[in-house]
């Protein structure tokens, strides 16, 4: 079971980290723009529509590798005091009655989005011959089923939680600095950086 789960952890990753190169593809394309209107006064209409979609489409398609890391935002500041059963109990019953429902209706109503779009190959209005938006209102019920897959991974991590009382394990990804360990690897103690701060101060 820990290998299919980490298997849909790994398409969730592979997935969030190969569409995280659309942010150098639209910084460069704000910076093309910037400069063109700014030195050469020719602004281009399509660039308005194209940074909304690269950028659409990046958040999207990160939701499920996000969910992977279990690093979307908790609004619970007494979560992380629970024991881990508890823990599990709670994301268990929020997964099933909020969660599931959502995404659910997200890929459905993002299915006819899309499939009414593609039959009348919906171009953008916000200029006289805007961008075509099908394609990208696509990625809405293609995210919505990576994020439900990845859901029901951590539906089933949560269960084995309840089971366990310990959390399955997780792939290893890039996270933020922790101080902490950063002070493990370079060998410094809190008394090493008290001592240099007093000595700088004198």
């Amino acid at each position: 079971m820990q290998k299919l789960l980490l298997s849909i952890d790994r398409v969730s990753t592979w997935v969030g980290q190969a569409f995280s190169w659309l942010i150098i593809g639209l910084t460069v394309l704000v910076s093309w723009e910037v400069f063109s209107r700014r030195f050469f006064d020719s602004p281009h209409a399509f660039t308005f529509d194209a940074m909304i979609m690269m950028y659409g489409t990046l958040f999207m398609m990160a939701g499920a590798y996000t969910l992977s890391k279990n690093g979307h935002v908790r609004g619970d500041v007494l979560y992380g005091f629970f024991t881990p059963r508890v823990q599990a109990g709670l994301d268990l019953a929020l997964y099933l009655l909020f969660f599931i429902p959502g995404i659910i209706a997200l890929v459905w109503a993002g299915y006819n989005f899309a499939a009414d779009s593609w039959a009348i190959k919906e171009h953008s209005s916000v200029t006289a011959d805007g961008p075509p938006l099908y394609h990208f209102k696509t990625v809405i019920p293609l995210a919505g089923a990576l994020i439900l897959a990845q859901g029901l991974v951590e539906i089933v991590r949560c269960v084995m939680c309840l089971k366990t009382g310990e959390w399955p394990s997780r792939l290893e990804d890039v996270e933020e600095v922790d101080v902490e360990k950063l002070k493990e690897m370079v060998h410094v103690k809190d008394e090493d950086i008290a001592s240099l701060s007093k000595g700088a101060a004198k």
